[in-house]
């Protein structure tokens, strides 16, 4: 896994053009993205089209990628709005409102739509991590966005390994709390 310093130099370079780093980027994040897509949609050829669909916004964008911001958040906001064009052009499809009729003894459609809604998770997210002490998210961006290690957040904060454990914890039940609707989405989010 890169550290910080490493995503923000390949991502400086995939400003300037580079393919090669656009490449090292692909290679670390491919399967991560897959298998969190793949989760939600359930199908194996709609996760490859949609992981391939986000590579390819990625390098069409490359000018405008901030190299100081988190490039799994960028990433994973390209996929979760596919997600979301997949799942209304689903909703769009002739035979779904027979589906619909069929599962809504098993659960509210109305629930199970509110409960997925990609964009608005990513929204409540952001609203719940304003909710933080700037070192409490401080800790779980570099945690859960940027993939950095304990050691490698207690290094570049200069704190305890015990205090990062703490702030994160501290964090971590904040969140939860703030995205109780959104908890399948939540614990994909913080696997990967």
């Amino acid at each position: 896994m890169a550290t910080m310093r490493e995503d923000m130099l390949l991502l400086q370079r995939l400003n300037a053009g580079s393919y090669d780093s656009f490449k090292l980027l692909y290679d670390q994040w491919v399967a991560r993205l897959y298998q969190f897509v793949l989760k939600i949609v359930k199908s194996e050829s709609t996760a490859q089209d949609i992981v391939q669909d986000t590579f390819v916004k990625v390098w069409e964008n490359h000018e405008t990628i901030n190299p100081e911001h988190s490039f799994k958040s960028y990433l994973f906001t390209i996929a979760y709005h596919r997600i979301a064009d997949e799942f209304r052009k689903q909703l769009r499809n002739p035979l779904m409102p027979d589906y619909i009729t069929f599962t809504s003894s098993m659960v509210s459609y109305n629930e199970a739509e509110q409960n997925l809604s990609l964009e608005e998770f990513i929204r409540q997210l952001e609203k719940a991590k304003t909710k933080l002490s700037p070192r409490q998210r401080q800790v779980f961006e570099m945690s859960k966005e940027q993939n950095l290690s304990h050691s490698e957040i207690e290094k570049l904060m200069g704190i305890s390994n015990q205090a990062v454990r703490n702030l994160l914890t501290a964090a971590m039940k904040t969140i939860r709390q703030e995205l109780e609707p959104f908890a399948p989405l939540l614990i994909l989010y913080c696997q990967l």
